[in-house]
């Protein structure tokens, strides 16, 4: 699977580690359930850190995308829901660190709340 990263001056430029759209040649379509921070052995909030759940999420992210054959670089699109937007840069700041370039599509949702009280999730979809 190759991306192509389509940027454009005729539209506002990202404002984080993300594209502004990816085009995905043929492959296979995989579309990841949202994570949330749960360590995976006891199934419990990592802990009540916005921090320390972004990168739990994250981990739990790769892990499911590499049981399904692929891998970081094969991201297309990304969504975030963060029950606390004043955190958005710490959310990206992470993605960063964590994302290879060039960066998937991403969409970033303010929600009331998430699952097991949660303050972020994210889903993605992934061309393997």
């Amino acid at each position: 699977m190759s991306k192509t990263i389509v940027h454009t001056n005729a539209a506002p430029a990202a404002v984080g580690p993300y594209s502004q759209a990816v085009i995905a040649s043929s492959g296979q379509t995989v579309y990841l359930s949202g994570q949330i921070g749960l360590v995976p052995a006891t199934g419990e909030m990592i802990s009540e850190e916005f921090e320390d759940q972004v990168r739990q999420s994250l981990a739990n992210m790769k892990s499911v995308i590499e049981a399904a054959g692929g891998s970081l670089e094969q991201i297309v699109k990304l969504t975030l829901f963060l029950t606390d937007l004043g955190k958005f840069s710490i959310a990206n700041g992470l993605m960063a660190e964590f994302l290879p370039e060039p960066f998937p599509a991403r969409s970033t949702i303010g929600v009331a709340s998430l699952p097991k009280g949660a303050q972020f999730e994210v889903e993605a979809i992934v061309v393997i």
